[in-house]
């Protein structure tokens, strides 16, 4: 009997250790997070600052790849060709995942089968954002005035099919205006052409016209939001000043890693990150920039926040009448 305990613990332990064995050590390398964000915008900045939190968690550096432009697709492009081993994640938000499907009559990716859901990072909702100069203090008056100049009043965005684009065909719609598009390859060269006047407005985060309202160049007439933001509770929701009953217009961020990486070291990533983003330094970095920690927690839960945003976005895209080459 003792010897039959004796064996049956040594193949307990030999198959515990074979078990362990065949584990993937993670990361056994630098780790890669590609972003389609520029340098110093918001989602980059809090990127920067969770990279640091896992570097030292993991023990490996985390580089911060930023790859802007061509609507996300350069940083997609990058993501979806690494090997699915998560030593290349992306930051990807609900335009890319859950809105340019409805837009474009071609994708050079699959929102759904290219990517496995990682984490959340979090929501923000956006800023209508003028140049200081505007002589606008309300949305009623600039909805006033892109009535008055019959669709020449222009908007920017970070390019077809973003959450900006989309937003703002949406207000157009639900006050019967036309106004004219005009897209930029980066956030930052957005938020400078709308301090100089270039165009006329743009919805924009705390996070990615901040820098240019801090500088006194830019304005925020009014939030998409429910309700008013603590950290600017000076600045009205579109319902207050004058724009459309119960408008809303949120974003989110997540991280995602190739189609195929084990599911193992995604759920070593999400907890990872979870207990990053539960930090009060990065809590207070993520209020400074307006965004708020994103209530979903699990990969299943992304994946469903993911499909549920996608439905949303349909029906906007059919409202709204876009459609994009």
């Amino acid at each position: 009997m003792k010897f039959a305990r004796a064996w049956i613990a040594a193949a307990v332990c030999s198959t515990a250790a074979l078990s362990a064995h065949a584990q993937p050590r993670y990361p056994d390398k630098p780790v890669r997070i590609i972003l389609p964000y520029s340098a110093g915008s918001g989602p980059d900045a809090v990127m920067r600052h969770v990279g640091e939190k896992l570097a030292r968690a993991w023990g490996q550096p985390v580089v911060v790849d930023n790859r802007p432009g061509a609507n996300g697709w350069i940083a997609i492009d990058a993501a979806r060709q690494a090997a699915p081993d998560a030593h290349t994640l992306v930051q990807l938000d609900n335009s890319h995942l859950a809105l340019q499907r409805h837009l474009y009559k071609r994708l050079p990716f699959d929102p759904s089968g290219d990517f496995e859901p990682v984490a959340p990072l979090f929501t923000t909702h956006f800023f209508v954002v003028v140049p200081a100069s505007s002589r606008w203090t309300s949305v009623a008056e600039l909805i006033d005035a892109a009535k008055a100049r019959g669709g020449a009043l222009s908007y920017g965005s970070w390019g077809h099919g973003s959450v900006g684009h989309v937003g703002a065909a949406m207000l157009g719609a639900a006050t019967g205006v036309q106004m004219m598009h005009v897209p930029f390859k980066e956030l930052s060269q957005l938020y400078v052409a709308v301090g100089n006047g270039e165009v006329d407005w743009a919805f924009g985060t705390a996070g990615s016209a901040g820098p240019m309202h801090r500088a006194g160049r830019v304005r925020f007439l009014a939030i998409a939001a429910p309700q008013r933001l603590a950290a600017f509770a000076d600045v009205p929701t579109v319902s207050e000043a004058g724009g459309p009953a119960a408008f809303e217009l949120r974003g989110w961020v997540a991280l995602l890693a190739p189609r195929g990486t084990p599911a193992s070291i995604v759920e070593r990533i999400n907890t990872d990150v979870a207990a990053a983003l539960s930090q009060a330094d990065v809590r207070e970095r993520l209020s400074a920039f307006g965004f708020e920690p994103w209530p979903a927690s699990s990969t299943r839960e992304l994946a469903t926040a993911i499909e549920r945003d996608s439905r949303a976005f349909g029906d906007v895209a059919r409202r709204v009448k876009i459609s994009l080459d």
